[in-house]
C-alpha cells in the first residue's frame, strides 16, 4: 500500500486516477454479451438451456429452470434453526428501513380551476438478480433481501429472483428461503449474461419484467447495461469500494480489517485510507500484512491490496473531507472522534459509516439499509438501491375552461416562439369554441 502526502505531486497524480476510474468494458466482451442477448431474445428456453447446462447444471431440463414448490418446501424444512432466526432479524431490519422510503402520491388545488398532481405506481413486475456465490456453495442471502424486499414495499405485484443452479441443477436452500420470507413470486435457475437476458426479453418459461436489479459479475454487467432502456436497471456497478478517513485515535487493526474486508470481494476492489498522520498509515499498513495470510480469501485480497490500495496523508480533517468528495466511494468509513461533526462536509458516497462501530458490514447484513450501491465515483449523482427503483410517476393535470383562458396566451407565446404552431393551434381551437 502506497503512502502520498497530501499536498504533493503524486499524491494528485494518483487522486486525479482515481477520479478518472469508470466502469468500462472489454470490447470483445461486450460482443460476446451481445450474442448471448440475440440468441436468447430468438430462441428463448433453447438458448437459455444451452447456456444453463454448459455452464451450470449439465441435466438441467425446461420443467426444472423454475423452482417449484415442493423445492421450496424442502428447502424451509431443511433451515437450521439459529439460521431463520438470523434470516428473520436480517428481513426485518431491511424492512423497516424501506418503509420509510416509500413515497406518496399528491394532488393540488391551489390554483383555481386547476387541478394537478402525481400518481406514484409501482411497475408490474420486477427482477432480482443473485449472484451464484462459488458455484451456490456461498449463498448471498443478503442480495436476496436487499432486491425483493424494497420491491414488495413498492407494491411490485410480480417479484422474479434468478440466480445460477448449483451443477446438480439446485439451488442453495437458505436462497430460497430468504426468497420466500423477502416476497418473491418466482425464482428460476438462470445466472449471468443469459439470466439477465431471460428476465429482459422474456422466454416460453419465464415472462420478462419491466426492471432488473442487483450486482453481479462483468458478464451480469454488461448484459444489464446492454438491456438499459428495454427494461430499468438500477446501476451498472464497477468493483467494490472503501474509503477510510482516520484520525489519530483510529485504532490501525479496525482500519486494516476494515480495507480487507473489501479488498477480499475482488481483485479489482478499491482500499483506500485517508488519515491524519503517516505513522498511522504506516501502522495500518503492518496490520494488513499481519492479518492477510489469515483470511480464507487472502489470494484475492493480496492481488486487490498489492494493485489497487493507497493512502493519503492529510493535514486535517476537512482536507479529508475534500479527498472523499473527489473519489465519492462506494463505503466511506469515518473512524474520527467526532464523526458526527465531520458528516456535516461529506457530500458524496454511497454509504458512510460514522465510528469505529459501524464497520461496513454491518451495512452489508444487518443494519437495513440497502447494500446495492453506487461505485466508481457514480455517487456523485446516483443512490443506494431503494423502493424508489421499483416505482414510476405520472403527472396529472386537469384544467377547467376558465383556467386555460388565463393561461392561454403565455401558452401560445412559448408554443409559437418554438416554432411548434401545432401546439398553440391546440389551444385556440378551444378557445373558439362555444361552452
Amino acid at each position: 500500500m502506497k503512502i502520498h502526502q497530501v499536498p504533493s505531486a503524486a499524491a494528485e497524480k494518483r487522486l486525479l486516477a482515481i477520479e478518472g476510474r469508470g466502469v468500462a468494458f472489454p470490447t470483445r466482451q461486450v460482443r460476446q454479451v451481445e450474442r448471448i442477448l440475440a440468441n436468447i431474445r430468438k430462441n428463448g428456453d433453447h438458448a437459455l438451456l444451452g447456456y444453463v447446462n454448459q455452464f451450470d447444471a449439465p441435466d438441467l431440463d425446461a420443467p426444472g429452470l423454475k423452482v417449484s414448490p415442493e423445492e421450496m418446501d424442502q428447502a424451509l424444512d431443511s433451515l437450521d434453526p439459529e439460521f431463520a432466526r438470523t434470516l428473520e432479524l436480517a428481513a426485518s431490519r431491511v424492512e423497516d428501513f424501506h418503509r420509510r422510503q416509500a413515497p406518496r402520491s399528491w394532488m393540488t388545488l391551489d390554483r383555481e380551476g386547476v387541478f394537478l398532481g402525481q400518481l406514484v405506481r409501482p411497475v408490474d413486475a420486477a427482477g432480482i438478480y443473485v449472484p451464484g456465490g462459488r458455484a451456490g456453495s456461498t449463498p448471498l442471502v443478503s442480495s436476496v433481501l436487499m432486491g425483493c424486499i424494497p420491491a414488495r414495499i413498492a407494491g411490485v405485484e410480480r417479484i422474479v429472483v434468478a440466480t445460477p443452479p448449483r451443477e446438480d441443477g439446485s439451488v442453495h436452500p437458505y436462497l430460497l428461503a430468504a426468497a420466500k420470507r423477502a416476497g418473491a413470486s418466482e425464482v428460476y435457475k438462470a445466472g449471468s449474461a443469459w439470466g439477465i437476458a431471460a428476465l429482459a426479453f422474456g422466454t416460453e418459461t419465464i415472462k420478462k419484467v419491466d426492471v432488473i436489479v442487483g450486482p453481479g459479475n462483468i458478464w451480469v454487467t454488461i448484459a444489464k447495461k446492454l438491456v438499459a432502456g428495454s427494461v430499468g436497471i438500477d446501476m451498472i456497478a464497477g468493483p467494490s469500494e472503501v474509503l477510510v478517513i482516520a484520525d489519530q485515535g483510529a485504532d490501525p487493526e479496525q482500519a486494516a480489517a476494515d480495507l480487507l474486508s473489501q479488498a477480499e470481494h475482488d481483485p479489482l476492489a478499491s482500499c483506500i485510507l485517508v488519515c491524519t498522520r503517516t505513522s498511522l498509515a504506516r501502522k495500518v499498513k503492518k496490520a494488513v500484512e499481519e492479518m492477510l495470510p489469515k483470511l480464507s480469501r487472502r489470494e484475492i485480497a493480496g492481488k486487490s491490496m498489492a494493485k489497487n490500495a493507497v493512502a493519503f496523508v492529510v493535514p486535517d480533517l476537512a482536507t479529508a473531507a475534500r479527498v472523499a468528495n473527489r473519489i465519492a466511494p462506494e463505503h466511506l468509513e469515518l473512524l474520527v472522534e467526532d464523526p458526527f461533526l465531520l458528516l456535516s462536509s461529506i457530500r458524496h458516497a454511497g454509504a458512510i459509516f460514522l465510528g469505529s462501530w459501524a464497520p461496513e458490514p454491518v451495512g452489508d447484513y444487518l443494519a437495513g439499509p440497502n447494500h446495492v450501491l453506487p461505485t466508481a465515483g457514480t455517487a456523485r449523482f446516483s443512490s443506494a438501491l431503494s423502493v424508489d427503483h421499483f416505482i414510476k410517476k405520472s403527472s396529472v393535470i386537469h384544467y377547467s375552461r376558465q383556467a386555460l383562458e388565463e393561461d392561454a396566451g403565455s401558452i401560445i407565446r412559448l408554443a409559437e416562439t418554438e416554432g411548434l404552431t401545432a401546439h398553440a393551434e391546440s389551444v385556440r381551437v378551444r378557445l373558439k369554441k362555444e361552452e
